[in-house]
């Protein structure tokens, strides 16, 4: 299929994580490499500065700063959780990519990110308006269908096995059999950060921390719980508990969660560790309780990043630009594990409709018989993408990270009520 000239527009979704702008930093040393490519912006705060045509000339940022991009957490261009809600909405975002020639939209988020994405293009074939839309995975919760992991999760899963190997060595130092700690992670429908806790164990120590590790995938009975603690108080200094915060009960409700929602209509999740604490508290005399809930710290800790997790999010930006330039649309990229006893990883695509607002469960076979811990099958599938370290340049003992300038881009069209 033949290029199209015109403009590249780059725009990131929904929760930030520690490797994001990787792909932000390919995107843009790939679309450099082609002449179709006239210039390369980027849309402050996701589809809603689309909306509002706040866009930024990224190919006048410096170079440095690009390079920065790789070990940069949070969204450098900014983020939403905003849905397009009308067709008003897809009409201004095509009035934008007409008064910007913009041809080519890559779009890096998650599941109801794709799902814009889609929707975005679906209205720009409807209209007559070519413009080529490839999707870029990232969510620290791993959980989009069809690509075997996605950027984002390997930084989490290395940060999370860190910190409870971190934990552990205070809690050995204080625990008596009557101290259980708890921590509390993301994980809304899957489980598959709580899961790589078990990265902290040593392969010779089946006893390590964490000792109980509680997943969405397994029904939440209270009574097994209690029992769980019992038994592992009576034989270690103290329990480590890993809690994912879309623990459910055997009817599917959500142990604890907040009435609002978001702008996708999803549930405001939060309050599992707390759960579990008055539980323990309630029912296990002498017992101290200790909750930790390490928040968006678990996304953000650029400190602690995967090395081939930010590789590989770099590598997903360079694959969509080439994808889109080769006349793929309606794609996203996903990460394809090489089938052999050295891990490997290369890229491949998927059609939008296949991810957008699908979940990909942890697979029950990778838990063990017990529930609450992790077999050989989940380690072997998670411990690769954790492997090396992140060089984060460092000022006066702490990191520097990207500072773009954001050129603003002229606004040619009248001001646009969301």
């Amino acid at each position: 299929m033949a290029e199209l000239a015109g403009n590249v527009l780059v725009a990131q979704s929904g929760g930030p994580t520690a490797v994001v702008n990787a792909s932000v930093a390919g995107i843009i040393a790939e679309a450099l490499n082609h002449d179709c490519v006239e210039e390369i912006y980027g849309s402050l705060n996701g589809v809603v500065g689309l909306l509002q045509e706040d866009l930024v000339d990224l190919a006048a940022e410096s170079q440095q700063q690009i390079r920065a991009l790789k070990h940069s957490p949070g969204a450098a261009l900014g983020s939403c959780r905003f849905k397009l809600k009308k067709p008003a909405d897809l009409d201004r975002v095509l009035e934008v990519f007409k008064a910007h020639n913009i041809r080519y939209f890559f779009y890096i988020g998650g599941n109801d990110s794709q799902d814009t994405a889609a929707k975005i293009s679906a209205h720009a074939q409807a209209q007559g308006y070519e413009v080529r839309v490839i999707g870029i995975p990232k969510t620290c919760d791993n959980d989009l269908p069809v690509t075997d992991h996605c950027p984002g999760y390997g930084s989490t899963a290395k940060y999370l096995a860190t910190s409870i190997r971190e934990l552990a060595a205070d809690h050995d130092a204080l625990g008596q059999g009557d101290l259980v700690s708890i921590v509390e992670v993301m994980g809304r429908g899957a489980g598959w950060i709580a899961a790589s806790a078990a990265l902290a164990k040593r392969r010779d120590q089946p006893h390590d921390p964490p000792h109980l590790i509680y997943l969405p995938e397994v029904p939440f009975n209270q009574e097994k719980c209690l029992e769980d603690i019992r038994r592992v108080l009576k034989r270690e200094k103290f329990c480590q508990i890993v809690v994912a915060e879309g623990l459910t009960d055997a009817d599917g409700n959500y142990v604890s969660a907040d009435p609002a929602t978001d702008a996708f209509g999803h549930a405001q999740l939060g309050g599992a560790g707390d759960f579990l604490k008055d539980l323990v508290e309630a029912n296990l005399p002498g017992v101290k309780v200790r909750l930790s809930n390490p928040g968006l710290l678990q996304r953000s800790a650029a400190h602690a990043a995967s090395k081939v997790d930010a590789d590989e999010a770099y590598l997903a930006g360079q694959a969509a630009v080439k994808a889109a330039i080769a006349g793929e649309t309606d794609k996203l990229v996903t990460l394809v594990r090489g089938d052999t006893d050295t891990y490997t990883c290369e890229t491949g695509l998927v059609a939008l409709a296949e991810v957008a607002n699908n979940v990909k469960k942890l697979p029950r076979e990778w838990i063990n018989e017990d529930g609450v811990s992790m077999n050989f099958q989940f380690i072997r599938y998670a411990q690769p993408l954790i492997q090396g370290e992140v060089a984060v340049p460092h000022e006066n003992g702490v990191p520097v990270f990207a500072r773009l300038d954001k050129v603003r881009v002229d606004k040619t069209l009248p001001a646009y009520l969301a």
